[in-house]
């Protein structure tokens, strides 16, 4: 069982910046793909960002390409989400989430609490 957990998030203004971290409670999280989602109120879940286990390939939502960077360290279990030029709608609930395949990600059955973000104009 992979259990995450989330911190990190907070209020920021346009223009700034925040790291998310996601911890990991299982070592073999180090083989999984990585990845961050995003929720605003009345819409869906977005994917945003995934990292390979090894940390060599990345991918990015087209919204956040450029300005977010995944990475992760598998010798402390964790994956963080660097955010800059942050906007107003950047703001949602950022979860974490761990899968086999990046596919099958947003079906996957580990994802952690969610940390709020909040992007003030």
């Amino acid at each position: 069982q992979v259990q995450l957990v989330e911190s990190g998030g907070g209020l920021v203004q346009a223009g700034g910046s925040l790291r998310l971290s996601c911890a990991a409670s299982a070592r073999t999280v180090s083989t999984y793909v990585m990845g961050w989602f995003r929720q605003s109120p009345g819409k869906e879940r977005e994917f945003i960002a995934a990292i390979n286990w090894s940390g060599g390939s990345t991918y990015y939502a087209d919204s956040v390409k450029g300005r977010f960077t995944i990475s992760r360290d598998n010798t402390k279990n964790t994956v963080y989400l660097q955010m800059n030029s942050l906007k107003p709608e950047d703001t949602a609930v950022y979860y974490c989430a761990a899968s086999y395949m990046i596919a099958t990600m947003p079906k996957t059955d580990y994802w952690g609490q969610g940390t709020q973000v909040t992007v003030s104009s």
